[in-house]
C-alpha cells in the first residue's frame, strides 16, 4: 500500500512536517515493497489554496492513504473524494509512524481544521 507522509526534507532521517498544504516535500512509501520516493510539494509557494493543490498532487500520485498531524477541511475534501484516508500521525518521527501504520495503530484523523486562509498578506 502506498501511504504519504509530509515532512521537512527528502530524507527518511527528517521529522514530519506539521502542515499538510505547505509541506516542503511528502513522502511516498510502499508498505509491501518497503521503496520510498519523494514529490517536491510545489503547491507549498502558493498564495492561496496550497492544501488543495498539494491535495490533488498526492490523488495524482496513487496514495491509498496519507498520515498527517493535521489537514484542513479544503484539502480532506479533495483526498475523501478520491476515497483515500487520512490518519493521525502518532509524532514526528516518519520510521514510528510507518511502524504504526503497518501495525495497524493509527487512529483515524478526526479533527480536521478550518482552511488557514491568511497566506499571502490578506
Amino acid at each position: 500500500m502506498k501511504i504519504v507522509i509530509p515532512v521537512d526534507n527528502n530524507s527518511m532521517d527528517t521529522n514530519v512536517c506539521i502542515s499538510f498544504g505547505r509541506a516542503p516535500y511528502f513522502l511516498i512509501f510502499d508498505t509491501e515493497t518497503e521503496e520510498n520516493s519523494f514529490l517536491d510539494n510545489s503547491a507549498a509557494a502558493s498564495q492561496g489554496g496550497a492544501g488543495i493543490k498539494a491535495a490533488q498532487n498526492i490523488v495524482d500520485s496513487g496514495a491509498e492513504a496519507i498520515v498527517t498531524p493535521r489537514c484542513g477541511d479544503n484539502a480532506a475534501e479533495v483526498i475523501k473524494a478520491a476515497g483515500i484516508k487520512l490518519y493521525k500521525t502518532v509524532n514526528d518521527s516518519i520510521q514510528d509512524n510507518i511502524k504504526a501504520f503497518k501495525e495497524g495503530k493509527l487512529n483515524l484523523l478526526g479533527e480536521i481544521h478550518p482552511g488557514l486562509h491568511q497566506h499571502g498578506g490578506k
